[in-house]
């Protein structure tokens, strides 16, 4: 069974503060470039995956998703979803992502934002997804970027420059990862993007995109001390991947 942080009082309390979880997508920093990635919505069946409090679900749903399954594994992000939708559209179901089973060709889109990099087995995940896909459906989804992932403690260092460097260690060690982040022990699974790459491929799908993000100029604009941090390592990575359409003979 995958690690239910999010059921914590005290995590779920401290993660509620933050501007993704209290405003919704548009304070999510990462939002405009994983929107960018997802294909027209409308007459879609999309799975959601770690849909958290909801807000990708309902964004999908009032893009005229012909039906959005979200699935998280939190009972307490679950309730809140509920609570907060309405799109007769949109359904909401508990599940563990390491034992995720999907029906064949069930969906056009599998969308999936920062919850990946929780899965400890990859491999299974991947053809699960595929298998889950009709041809021509796509999958796009957020991870925590490996580098990120793959910080040193203390992630930042002086550069000989006198410029604040980032510092990474073991990143071509792949595997669980403990890290404390609002409270001790969330466990995350570390893999680099070539492993990601190179187990989606195998599972059939092909690549469209990957995004290795960084703010927009208007992001800037409005948070300037980003310059000194998120210039210097990517956060987040997005990938974008199709599983190709049945050709005819």
């Amino acid at each position: 069974m995958a690690q239910n942080i999010y059921d914590d009082p005290k995590f779920l309390a401290g993660y509620s503060e933050f501007p993704r979880s209290r405003d919704g997508l548009e304070a999510t920093s990462e939002w405009p470039a994983l929107r960018a990635l997802l294909p027209e919505i409308a007459g879609k069946r999309v799975v959601d995956l770690g849909c958290g409090f909801g807000q990708l679900s309902r964004w999908l749903g009032d893009a005229g998703a012909r039906s959005v399954l979200g699935i998280d594994l939190s009972e307490k992000m679950l309730a809140r979803a509920v609570a907060e939708t309405s799109n007769p559209a949109v359904t909401y179901a508990r599940g563990n992502l390491d034992e995720l089973v999907l029906a064949p060709g069930s969906a056009e889109l599998i969308v999936s934002s920062m919850a990946l990099h929780y899965v400890e087995d990859f491999g299974r995940i991947a053809g699960t997804l595929y298998g889950a896909l009709a041809p021509g459906g796509q999958l796009v989804f957020s991870v925590e970027h490996p580098i990120y992932a793959a910080r040193a403690e203390p992630e930042w260092v002086a550069a000989a420059d006198g410029r604040q460097a980032f510092a990474i260690a073991d990143y071509l060690v792949e595997g669980r990862r403990v890290t404390n982040w609002i409270v001790d022990g969330i466990v995350k699974f570390h893999r680099t993007i070539g492993t990601m790459l190179n187990i989606l491929s195998g599972a059939g799908f092909e690549y469209r995109a990957v995004n290795e993000w960084k703010p927009s100029d208007a992001q800037f604009a409005a948070h300037p001390e980003w310059r000194a941090t998120e210039l210097t390592r990517p956060m987040f990575l997005l990938m974008s991947l199709t599983k190709p359409a049945q050709r005819e003979h």
